[in-house]
């Protein structure tokens, strides 16, 4: 990335652990402002990319920074693939996705671990596909998070990334920078006892290297036949690529 950003900017710990204090902090809220402050878009947007894995029909998947587990409940409504293994570096959100697997009853076939993007503690060529919804921007290390999804991809195997990207086209670009420069933030004061995190939104999607510039980095990592198709006049963007 050409400029970092993190949570909190006084602190003094990693990138990493301060988006996994961030997480631990909103994960009480965070589905509920998901929803409430993309007027409900956001189901939508999984919908369109986790339809990029129809026709591969995976098996046995991989869900990075799976949060809440929301992405991952999708994939499994629409591809039934036989089980899902959700990683994350937040305790807090992990702790929801438990609990939603549990009353949804669908502990057989959807698993979630903490883990670490960039260290992925599975073997080589292991997944027949892996996603990662709003969470590539969190790395700390793009390169080394892209890089280990590809070690323990199947050869073959696709990758599906959703994450915001930057409209180009007036007006939708003011008005994106305007609500996310101004109304997310507040709407994050109002709901959440963490406010940084809906400050640090905006600025990490400003720095997020979208379009061709992230699909170059994909390539770099060695995956083929990359596309980027953004959505909403790309406010989102649907990333894909195959090993």
């Amino acid at each position: 990335m050409s400029k970092q950003v993190t949570p909190y900017t006084n602190s003094q710990a990693t990138k990493k652990e301060q988006v996994a204090d961030m997480f631990n902090n909103i994960s009480g809220t965070y589905d509920f402002l998901n929803h409430f402050m993309s007027l409900g878009i956001d189901v939508i947007w999984r919908k369109k990319a986790i339809r990029e894995l129809l026709n591969h029909k995976p098996q046995y998947m991989l869900d990075v920074a799976t949060g809440t587990g929301d992405f991952a409940f999708e994939a499994l409504h629409i591809l039934k693939p036989a089980k899902i293994i959700g990683v994350d570096i937040s305790k807090g959100m992990l702790e929801v996705a438990r609990h939603k697997i549990k009353k949804r009853k669908l502990e057989d076939v959807f698993e979630v671990r903490m883990g670490d993007s960039e260290k992925l503690l599975f073997e080589d060529n292991t997944f027949d596909a892996i996603t990662v919804a709003y969470g590539v921007r969190n790395f700390e290390n793009l390169e080394k998070g892209l890089s280990d999804m590809y070690r323990v991809l199947k050869p073959g195997g696709k990758v599906v990334i959703l994450e915001f990207s930057k409209p180009k086209v007036f007006p939708v670009k003011q008005g994106y920078n305007f609500y996310f420069k101004y109304i997310t933030p507040a709407i994050g004061r109002i709901f959440s006892k963490d406010a940084s995190a809906y400050s640090y939104l905006p600025e990490s999607v400003a720095a997020f290297p979208d379009g061709n510039e992230f699909t170059a980095r994909m390539v770099q990592c060695g995956f083929r036949d990359t596309k980027s198709r953004p959505l909403a006049f790309g406010i989102c963007s649907i990333y894909t690529g195959i090993k």
